[in-house]
């Protein structure tokens, strides 16, 4: 039986994201969503949430390049600054998902998080 639902997960470094699955993991237990088992420093919430912030103004930058009919290498340029910052945002949240997260995860013989973890790398390298 699928228990299958669409929920809104609001990450603790601040990254709100929509996203569905089942309630049990693939082997059968229950998903927490609780969340982990420790809160990430405000200084590190602060960091992620600052450059995304960039990024997304970058962002909004490039969008009105385009409108205002900007250079076309001078607009890919600049999308590859924006995915750049991305790439160095996901950095920076892996690497403090590695130190803390992974960590506490095996310390309480928690291998669904090591699953997890590689789930969303294969979606973050994609």
């Amino acid at each position: 039986m699928s228990d299958h639902h669409d929920h809104i997960h609001s990450h603790s470094y601040g990254d709100i994201s929509p996203h569905g699955h089942s309630s049990l993991h693939e082997n059968g237990v229950p998903h927490s969503h609780d969340g982990h088992g420790h809160k990430h420093s405000p200084e590190h919430i602060k960091r992620v949430s600052n450059r995304l912030a960039r990024a997304i103004g970058h962002l909004e930058s490039v969008r009105k390049m385009v409108e205002d009919g900007r250079d076309c290498s001078e607009v890919l340029i600049q999308l590859a600054a924006v995915k750049s910052a991305i790439n160095n945002t996901g950095k920076v949240i892996l690497k403090d998902h590695l130190e803390h997260c992974i960590v506490d995860a095996v310390e309480h013989n928690d291998h669904t998080a090591i699953e997890e973890l590689n789930r969303a790398i294969e979606q973050f390298l994609k």
